[in-house]
């Protein structure tokens, strides 16, 4: 039974190091660092990882839609376009890892989580 309940707080834990992306990540990996649970630190460092690479990713699509805005209508278009796919796809991919981590599955991203299980 103690090990059930373990298991479970290690699963809410990784899940809530996707919650504010790489703000929650570096808290819960500072804290669990010490414990040394993989799972959770496995989860924390592909949090961090990933909520850089979406800060980084968002930057670049703003200076992508300042050159659409440019273009006349298509551009301004085609620029709510592109963040209405990011958003969703951003969206999504954050409930999926949340889940996928509360559920007590290591899901690695495909270049994210190498590098996530080489630093965790």
């Amino acid at each position: 039974m103690a090990e059930s309940a373990v298991k479970s707080d290690d699963n809410m834990m990784a899940a809530l190091a996707y919650l504010l992306s790489f703000i929650t990540g570096i808290i819960i990996y500072v804290m669990y660092k010490e414990k040394g649970s993989k799972f959770v630190l496995f989860h924390a460092v592909q949090a961090i990882i990933y909520g850089v690479a979406v800060f980084c990713l968002w930057i670049v699509l703003m200076f992508v839609g300042i050159v659409l805005a440019f273009i006349p209508v298509v551009g301004w278009l085609l620029g709510m376009l592109i963040w209405g796919v990011m958003l969703l796809a951003v969206l999504g991919s954050w409930v999926f890892l949340m889940y996928k981590a509360y559920s007590g599955v290591k899901f690695k991203l495909p270049v994210i989580g190498n590098m996530a299980e080489k630093y965790a």
